[in-house]
């Protein structure tokens, strides 16, 4: 059943348009409070938000909600996505809300909600809590009405979390980072931490102004941090996005370093070090070839998931893996987090470069990618279901066998197929795309 409100990665829209207005909001808050009010105590849930605009009325719309139902709020102002989830289990909270659309413009917003144990909600959860959206919920009493009070020390429990992820017999001094914060979540506790931990930081994207997060700056637009890491002779520069749970690398020659090379790096040390769960990593079916291989060749599987974190997740934790993510920089580090944490992702990669002496753009290229081409095509009708997009569909799969692969993928927010073929002749890749967006267009 197609939902109303959840999305891959909670509720996300433009604000002030359904679902993403205050009103909603106010309605999530009863409805997910009224879900998790389980047992005798007194019930609380965590609210954090990235630096956007509207953030400020949908804490008041989410608390409002909350504290309608019997449920304290506790406002942490704005800290990382993975700081919620931290928060949530540090206080022994019922639930953790992150108000945030992450890497999307400063116009949008979104709502993601976490359970006691950390994790985003599952699937049944979250269908409960939006078939109670549109309901009425029984409201508290009036001397059962929640309290809201803000904490002021949201930040530094998270960077002393953050840090204790570092190994204790290494130091980042003598290392000079540049730090893009996209003017979002980890403006105030990114630089901070690298600091407190020896680096010489230059940050950049620290000067949020409620419109400018993920503004040409951050993890999907890294030219900014090529740029200064460049101008400054940093050895490395770290892009996070409007609610850090994403991480882009450049080394000291301004080349870009995605998902994929990060997850090989940390792999291959969690391999080195005997601290890798499981046979491999799990990544999505987005990942580039080249990682597949290079993992093969140490032994190691590459398990794909679906696209979106919350399915690399799952397929984490029911086959014991400790390290997965996506080609985006959405890296999960089990042993550390519970969701995506960029901050924390940084600072194994930081600790690789200093233990291994090696410049970053040699520690951080550990395979060649495939060519690998991705184009979205809108259409109408059904076309996967058309006769012509399916033998194209087939010639391309016969072409590419055994030298690549494809990956049709209808969107499940908007009419547009997603045709990606990669393979090791480029020439090949874009002909096979170009022909299936053809016929698709065409349907």
């Amino acid at each position: 059943m197609a939902r109303k409100y959840f999305g891959t990665d909670g509720i996300r829209g433009l604000t002030n348009t359904a679902p993403m207005t205050a009103a909603i909001a106010m309605k999530v808050g009863q409805a997910a409070g009224t879900r998790f009010l389980r047992g005798s105590h007194k019930h609380q849930v965590v609210i954090a938000k990235d630096t956007r605009l509207s953030g400020y009325m949908m804490e008041s719309a989410l608390t409002a909600g909350f504290t309608s139902v019997g449920m304290d709020v506790i406002q942490a102002g704005p800290i990382p996505t993975p700081a919620v989830a931290m928060l949530t289990r540090s206080l022994r909270a019922d639930l953790g809300v992150m108000i945030s659309a992450s890497h999307n413009p400063y116009l949008d917003n979104g709502i993601k909600l976490f359970g006691p144990d950390g994790y985003k909600l599952s699937d049944a959860d979250e269908a409960e809590i939006e078939a109670m959206i549109d309901s009425e919920v029984a409201l508290a009493e009036p001397q059962l009405i929640g309290r809201a009070r803000r904490i002021e020390d949201a930040r530094g429990r998270y960077i002393h979390f953050a840090k204790a992820t570092f190994p204790d017999d290494l130091r980042l001094d003598g290392l000079k980072v540049v730090v893009d914060c996209a003017h979002g979540a980890a403006y105030a506790v990114a630089p901070k931490a690298l600091w407190e931990l020896g680096a010489e930081v230059d940050a950049i994207g620290v000067t949020p102004n409620g419109i400018n997060i993920n503004e040409a700056c951050g993890s999907t637009h890294p030219k900014a941090l090529q740029m200064r890491v460049l101008e400054v002779g940093a050895d490395i520069g770290i892009a996070l996005d409007g609610d850090a749970d994403r991480l882009i690398i450049v080394d000291e020659k301004g080349q870009i370093v995605d998902g994929d090379q990060i997850m090989a790096l940390i792999t291959g040390r969690a391999q080195e070090t005997g601290m890798l769960k499981g046979d491999g990593l799990v990544a999505t079916v987005m990942s580039n070839l080249g990682l597949e291989r290079w993992l093969t060749g140490r032994g190691l599987k590459l398990h794909r998931a679906g696209v979106g974190d919350r399915y690399v997740l799952e397929m984490m934790r029911a086959g014991g893996f400790n390290i997965g993510g996506e080609q985006s920089g959405h890296l999960i580090l089990a042993d550390h987090s519970t969701t995506g944490d960029g901050l924390v992702a940084a600072l194994q990669v930081l600790a690789a470069l200093v233990a291994s002496g090696k410049p970053a753009s040699e520690l951080l290229h550990l395979f060649d990618p495939v060519p690998q081409l991705l184009k979205s095509v809108r259409f109408t009708g059904v076309p996967l279901e058309n006769a012509h997009v399916l033998a194209a569909i087939a010639d391309g799969e016969a072409r590419l066998n055994g030298h690549g692969r494809l990956l049709i993928r209808k969107s499940g927010t908007e009419p547009v197929i997603r045709v990606m073929a990669e393979g090791d002749d480029k020439k090949l890749v874009k002909a096979v795309v170009e022909e299936i967006c053809a016929a698709v267009v065409a349907a």
